[in-house]
Formats: structure tokens, C-alpha cells, sequence
């Protein structure tokens, strides 16, 4: 492990590859890999690409990508599919779509299934996200699955939250709805070349006069990513809210409030995992049988689980 860590902090990619899928495959060797990955990160600039499902993510996050690397900066890219809830299995489509960038050796694409998670994102992504961060790569990308207004857990994620809202969809009035709306960094209406593109980004600046004040205001971007037009204006508006993160309280809050998350969420996994396993043996013990009966019930066997596991 040692020698594989050694190798994906120096670029090696098929190393840097199967860290993140030791990591997303939750095995025991995950939480020591994360341990040693952990003091090299903090350097990337996380943007998180988020919007509903036939947005232009993909080609937003293709054309941003391209722009990245002509300015000599390393990418690594982070692509949240939605898994079967039958199978399980993913279509990983972005890694498809993002074909063109594949033998570049300063892109790293990872497609993930969301394997159920709600959110949006996978729930390896954070621990993904630091990998790359630590493996070198200056902006890492994370595009989310596209699932509504309650994709909202990009934000624990990213240092710039992306919207992506198009006309024709019902955007005006998605825009007038809570969640998603309210983590946005940057607003971007794309394929900006069809009718109503100008009214969708009237109605996301009128939306933001009557919101309560917030000390970062999002700017707005028509974008036409098929095109490859306004990539280069979205892309100063991320550069401007990274130089903002830097200086400002705000950043340093939210900088505060990630590592509030991360340890949360560490400590939730174990929990679960050491519940998970507290539960497979009462049920091998026939721990069902009795509920059925009636000589127990489900919250007195969860308390006592749960109890175990703290002493």
C-alpha cells in the first residue's frame, strides 16, 4: 500500500485508479488510505457541476475541462451516474461523453454510480475528490447525477457550486423554488442559442434581488457548450469566486463547516458499518423469529444494538 500510495501522489494514474476504487469499494484498507492521503490535500479547487438531467453537464464540464488544460492546469474529473435500483449496475455515460479528453495525461476521469445515494453524488465521492486533490491535479471536477431540487449535497463537497439551468425545461419556475437555487455559486444558462435563454437569466437576477442578501452574489453566464461559447466568461466567474473563497469570512466558514461534515460523516460510516454488523448476527441468532412472536420488538433490539456498540 505504501508503494501504491508513493506512486499515485507522484501521477501515476493506474495507482491514483485504484485508490479510489479500494475507497469506493468501502474496503478495510480504505479509512487507512484516506489517513495518509489527508495531509496532502487542500490545494485543488473543487467546482461542482450540478443541474437536472439533459442540462449539458457533460459538455459544460468537457468544454471547462479543455480551457483548464490550455491554461497548463491538471484535471481531475469526478462523473456521478444513477446506479439501477434493481442491479445496482451504471450506464457510465459522462466517461463517454468526455471520450475526447481520455488520453490526455493531465485529465483524470472517474465515473461512479450513486449506488442509491440521494443527493446526487456517490458516497465516495468526497474521499475521490481528496485523492485527486492530493495526487497533484490543480481543479477537480465533480458532476452530479442530475436529480432536482434536492441535489444539494454537492455543496458539502465543493469550493464553487455550478448551476446549469436551460430554457424550455420549466427553469422559470424551478428558479423560484428553495434548495438547490440557494447553494448556487455560479449560475450558467446553457445552450443560450434557443429562445429563452435571456429570460431564464433575467429571472435567476430577479430571484437573487429578492432573496435575502448574501455576501457572495452568484453571477449569471449564458453559455452555449455545444458551441464553446462563453466557456472562457464562466470560467472567469469560478477564478472570481475562488479568489473570494481566499479572502473572505465566508470562505473561511465554509472551510470550517466542510471539516465539520467530513468528520460527521466519518463518524456516521462507522457507526453504520459496526451496526450493520451488530445486526447480521442477532439475525443469524433468530432475532426475527422472536420479534414475529412478539417476545421483543424492533426498537428494543435497535437499543440494544446501538448500546453495545457505544460501550
Amino acid at each position: 500500500m505504501d508503494l501504491l500510495l508513493e506512486r499515485a501522489l507522484a501521477g501515476d494514474k493506474r495507482s491514483i485508479a485504484r485508490l479510489v476504487s479500494e475507497v469506493e469499494r468501502r474496503e478495510s484498507s480504505s479509512r487507512g488510505i484516506m489517513r495518509m492521503i489527508y495531509p496532502h490535500t487542500g490545494r485543488a479547487h473543487t467546482i461542482g457541476i450540478t443541474g437536472s438531467p439533459g442540462a449539458g453537464k457533460s459538455t459544460l464540464s468537457s468544454r471547462l475541462i479543455a480551457l483548464l488544460r490550455s491554461l497548463g492546469r491538471r484535471v481531475g474529473v469526478i462523473a456521478v451516474d444513477p446506479s439501477s435500483p434493481f442491479t445496482g449496475g451504471a450506464i457510465l455515460g459522462d466517461r463517454l461523453r468526455m471520450q475526447e479528453h481520455s488520453l490526455d495525461p493531465g485529465v483524470f476521469i472517474r465515473s461512479m454510480g450513486s449506488r442509491g445515494n440521494l443527493g446526487g453524488l456517490s458516497g465516495a465521492t468526497h474521499e475521490a475528490a481528496l485523492i485527486l486533490d492530493a495526487c497533484g491535479y490543480d481543479a477537480v471536477i465533480i458532476e452530479t447525477v442530475g436529480v432536482g431540487q434536492s441535489e444539494v449535497d454537492v455543496v458539502k463537497v465543493s469550493d464553487t457550486v455550478c448551476l446549469v439551468l436551460v430554457p424550455g425545461m420549466g427553469d422559470d419556475v424551478q428558479i423560484m423554488k428553495a434548495g438547490i437555487m440557494e447553494i448556487a455559486d455560479v449560475f450558467i444558462v446553457n445552450k443560450a442559442d434557443r429562445d429563452g435563454a435571456e429570460k431564464v437569466a433575467a429571472d435567476i437576477k430577479v430571484m437573487l434581488d429578492i432573496v435575502p442578501a448574501r455576501p457572495w452574489r452568484p453571477p449569471v453566464s449564458l453559455v452555449s457548450a455545444e458551441r464553446g461559447a462563453g466557456i472562457d466568461e464562466f470560467l472567469r466567474n469560478i477564478e472570481s469566486h475562488r479568489e473570494y473563497l481566499a479572502v473572505s469570512e465566508d470562505g473561511k466558514s465554509r472551510r470550517m463547516a466542510r471539516i465539520e461534515v467530513e468528520v460527521e460523516d466519518s463518524l456516521k460510516r462507522d457507526i453504520s458499518l459496526r451496526a450493520s454488523a451488530a445486526w447480521s448476527a442477532e439475525r443469524e441468532g433468530g432475532i426475527c423469529g422472536r420479534i414475529a412472536n412478539r417476545e421483543t420488538d424492533p426498537y428494543t433490539v435497535a437499543s440494544d444494538i446501538l448500546d453495545r456498540i457505544l460501550k
